[in-house]
Order: C-alpha cells, then sequence, then structure tokens
C-alpha cells in the first residue's frame, strides 16, 4: 500500500512538471515565431508566412534573393547544409551584418534570430545589396 501511495505522489509530480515544460516550450515557441514575424515584416513580407511550413522558407529565398529552385536543392541530404549556411549568410546581409553575425546565425540561432527581429535592424535589399543613390538633378 505505501508503494502505490509514493508511486501516486510521484506521478502527480512528474505531471505537473511535465504540464510545466510543455507550457513553458509553448511560450518560447510564441517568442520565437513572433522574432521571425518582424524579420519577415521588416524585409516587406507578410509575417504569417512564418506559420505556413514549405511557403517560409520559399518567402525566406525571396528576402535574401535566392531564385525558387533552392528550396528542391534543400530536399538533397547534405547539400541543404550547404544551403542553409548560404541562406543565413544572405540573411545577415541582408540586414548589413557580416560574417561573424552569420556565424551568431549558424551556432546561436535563437539568440541571433532575436536580435534581428526584435533590434533595430533594418533591411538593406536582398542579400545586403543597397539601391544606389539617386543621381544628382541637372
Amino acid at each position: 500500500m505505501l508503494h502505490s501511495i509514493l508511486l501516486q505522489d510521484y506521478s502527480s509530480g512528474a505531471a505537473a512538471v511535465g504540464t510545466g515544460s510543455i507550457i513553458f516550450m509553448l511560450l518560447i515557441m510564441v517568442v520565437f515565431i513572433a522574432a521571425e514575424w518582424k524579420i519577415y515584416t521588416k524585409a516587406g513580407k507578410p509575417g504569417w508566412a512564418v506559420l505556413i511550413p514549405i511557403y517560409n522558407f520559399i518567402v525566406l529565398l525571396e528576402i535574401v534573393g535566392k531564385p525558387l529552385w533552392w528550396f528542391l536543392l534543400m530536399l538533397i541530404p547534405f547539400v541543404n547544409f550547404i544551403i542553409i549556411i548560404i541562406v543565413l549568410n544572405q540573411l545577415s546581409k541582408s540586414f548589413g551584418y557580416g560574417v561573424g553575425f552569420t556565424l551568431g546565425l549558424i551556432f546561436l540561432s535563437p539568440i541571433f534570430l532575436l536580435i534581428l527581429g526584435f533590434g533595430d535592424a533594418k533591411y538593406v535589399g536582398p542579400g545586403g545589396a543597397v539601391a544606389p543613390p539617386p543621381a544628382p538633378a541637372a
């Protein structure tokens, strides 16, 4: 009888920890979805695109200035790692950052996505292509 009482107390505690973990993970997901939403809207794209699984990568390719057929490269094992690194590099360039920020996006992506989304980063164009200044009036 003591064994069943101890087991019952343990299982209710485990359920509470499990429920708390799920709530915590959902909050983390909401924060990162919001950060990515901000990144997309800063680039002039619809933020809701983040919520649609394949479409979000297609929109990301548009943001960084890569052709849509690159999505097919994502389906090839090992090639997809290289494509992700290139896309992350172009994303950092699209917001005016360099290689250091790219390394941050690769190795510490949660932190650097928050910086990109909620920070003061400005979208400068696909792959960092800043529009040329207007010609002086004659």
